[in-house]
C-alpha cells in the first residue's frame, strides 16, 4: 500500500469512527515476563535434556511401561480431552466460516389472491399481464435462484476472531499432552509405592517369623524361671503389633492397586509387578538441560502462552466491535407467474446487490463491557502464564534437589539397617545368655524394623523423584 492509499484508508476510519462517535474505552493491559531467574540463568550450558526422551525410553521396567499403554488408550480424562479437541477443532471452523460469503440457493413456488376492491386488485383487473391477456388470478409466482452474503471484515474482527479459536485449540492440545504427562507420572508413582508396599509386606512376615521365634525362647526361659511373666507378655504383644501391621500394609496394597486400574481404566485386578529387586533400582542420570528449555518442553507453559495470545486477540476483536460493519449481500435467479416461462430471459431474469453500513450509535454499554472484560481476562491470562512458568521452575528445582538427597539419605539409611540387623542378632544371643535383659532385646527389633520401614521408604521417594523430575521438564507427551 503506498502513501496516498494508506492517507485516504486512514481518512475514511476516521470519518467512519466519527460517524459511529466510538470512544473507546481506556484500558490497561499487561505485557508477560518471560525472563530466566537469576538462579537459574547460568545454571547449566548442557542442552542435554532428559525431557525429550521417550516414555518407554525412561522408564525400563516392562510391567510399568504395559500399564502405561493401557491408560494411555483406556484413561476416561485423557479421551475426555481428546473429545475437548474435537470441540476446539470445530470452533476454529465456525470462526473460519464467518468471514467467507454465506452463499445458498433458493426455490419456492405460491399463490397470490388479493381482494377486488384494492389497490392492488383494481390495477391488476384493469392491467393486462400481456398483450390482449388478463392477469391470471389468482397469481402463481415460480422463483428458483441463489444468494450470497458477506461481511467486509475491515477492521480485521473476523480474521482476528479465528486467530484466538486457532490459539484455543493449540492451547486444547497442549492441554491433552498435559493430562498424558500428568498421567504417567501419577501412574508411574503409584507403580512404585506398590512396589515399596510388597517390600515392606515382606519386611513384616520377616519379623513376624523372628518375633515369633523370639517368643518361643521366652517362654522356655520363663519355664525355668529365667524370665518372668512380664517378659513373656511384652513379646506376645509385640508379635500382635507387628501382625496388625500386615493387614494394614494389604490394604494399602488393594487400595494402590484399585487406584492404578482406574487410571489405565479398567476395573479392580491384581497388578503384575516383580518387587524382590525394588531396593536395588538405580534411576538413571538426569540431565536438565538449559532453563528456557522448558518454555518449549512444559505443555502447561505452552498451554497458557496460547492461552494468553487468543487473549490478545480477543481484546482486537472486541475493539473492533465499537467500528462500524460494512455488510454486502447479491443475488440472482428467474421468477415467473407461471412455470413455462421461469427460464425466459431476459423477461424472468431477476438479480439484486445491496450493501450496508451498520455503527453502533446508542447504549453501547454490552460493548463496552465486552471490551473491558476481555482487557480483564488478558491480565488473568498473563498472570496465569507467569504463575506456571514459576511454578514450572519451582518443581524442577525442588525435584533435582531431591534426586541428590534422597541418594544420600539412602546410602547412610542402609548402613543403618545394616547396623541394626547385626545388633538384633547380638541382642538375642546376649538375652539367651542372660547378659541382656528383654526390653533390649524388644527395643533392638523395634528399631531394626522401622529402619527397614524407612529404608524402604526412601527408595520410593528416590523413584518418585526420579519419576517427577522427568514430568517437571516436560516429559512423557512427546
Amino acid at each position: 500500500m503506498n502513501k496516498l492509499n494508506k492517507l485516504k484508508y486512514a481518512g475514511l476510519t476516521c470519518v467512519l469512527i466519527s460517524l459511529a462517535g466510538c470512544k473507546i474505552p481506556s484500558v490497561v493491559q499487561k505485557a508477560e515476563n518471560k525472563t530466566t531467574p537469576e538462579v537459574f540463568a547460568n545454571a547449566s550450558n548442557d542442552t542435554l535434556n532428559t525431557a525429550k526422551t521417550k516414555w518407554k525410553s525412561y522408564f525400563t521396567d516392562a510391567n510399568l511401561n504395559e500399564l502405561i499403554d493401557n491408560a494411555l488408550k483406556n484413561n476416561q480424562e485423557l479421551n475426555i480431552t481428546m473429545q475437548e479437541l474435537v470441540i476446539a477443532q470445530s470452533e476454529v471452523r465456525a470462526r473460519k466460516g464467518e468471514y467467507l460469503p454465506f452463499v445458498g440457493l433458493n426455490a419456492g413456488a405460491g399463490v397470490d389472491k388479493v381482494g377486488r376492491y384494492t389497490n392492488i386488485g383494481a390495477s391488476e383487473a384493469t392491467t393486462d399481464i400481456m398483450p390482449g391477456k388478463e392477469t391470471p388470478e389468482p397469481l402463481q409466482d415460480y422463483k428458483i435462484g441463489a444468494f450470497a452474503t458477506w461481511e467486509a471484515d475491515i477492521w480485521g474482527k473476523l480474521h482476528n476472531a479465528k486467530k484466538a479459536a486457532v490459539s484455543r485449540y493449540l492451547a486444547s492440545v497442549d492441554g491433552r499432552n498435559f493430562v498424558q504427562t500428568n498421567l504417567i507420572a501419577e501412574i508411574s508413582n503409584s507403580y512404585y509405592e506398590l512396589l515399596a508396599l510388597d517390600n515392606q509386606l515382606d519386611i513384616v512376615k520377616q519379623n513376624i517369623d523372628i518375633q515369633s521365634n523370639a517368643l518361643i525362647i521366652v517362654k522356655l526361659q520363663k519355664e525355668s524361671a529365667r524370665v518372668t511373666e512380664l517378659a513373656v507378655r511384652r513379646f506376645e504383644a509385640q508379635v500382635l503389633k507387628t501382625r496388625g501391621m500386615q493387614f494394614g500394609i494389604q490394604q494399602k496394597i488393594t487400595e494402590t492397586e484399585n487406584k492404578i486400574n482406574f487410571l489405565v481404566g479398567r476395573f479392580p485386578q491384581p497388578i503384575v509387578r516383580v518387587h524382590e529387586m525394588f531396593e536395588n533400582l538405580v534411576p538413571s542420570k538426569v540431565n536438565a538441560g538449559i532453563p528456557s528449555q522448558l518454555l518449549e518442553n512444559r505443555p502447561d507453559i505452552k498451554k497458557a502462552e496460547m492461552e494468553l495470545v487468543a487473549a490478545n486477540l480477543d481484546i482486537k476483536v472486541a475493539k473492533a466491535r465499537f467500528y462500524p460493519s460494512v455488510g454486502i449481500s447479491a443475488g440472482i435467479g428467474f421468477q415467473a407467474f407461471n412455470a413455462k416461462y421461469l427460464l425466459s430471459t431476459p423477461e424472468s431474469l431477476l438479480y439484486s446487490f445491496a450493501g450496508d453500513l451498520v455503527a453502533p450509535l446508542i447504549n453501547r454499554n454490552a460493548i463496552k463491557a465486552s471490551y473491558i472484560s476481555s482487557n480483564a481476562k488478558q491480565i488473568q491470562a498473563v498472570y496465569n502464564y507467569e504463575r506456571t512458568l514459576i511454578n514450572a521452575y519451582v518443581e524442577v528445582a525442588n525435584q533435582l534437589a531431591k534426586i541428590k538427597n534422597m541418594q544420600q539419605s539412602f546410602e547412610l539409611k542402609a548402613q543403618e539397617v545394616q547396623a541394626l540387623n547385626q545388633s538384633v542378632g547380638i541382642s538375642n544371643d546376649l538375652f539367651k545368655s542372660a547378659r541382656a535383659d528383654y526390653m533390649e532385646v524388644l527395643l533392638t527389633q523395634r528399631d531394626a524394623l522401622e529402619s527397614k520401614f524407612e529404608l524402604i521408604e526412601t527408595k520410593k521417594q528416590q523413584m518418585n523423584a526420579f519419576v517427577d523430575i522427568y514430568r517437571a521438564l516436560g516429559g512423557g507427551w512427546n
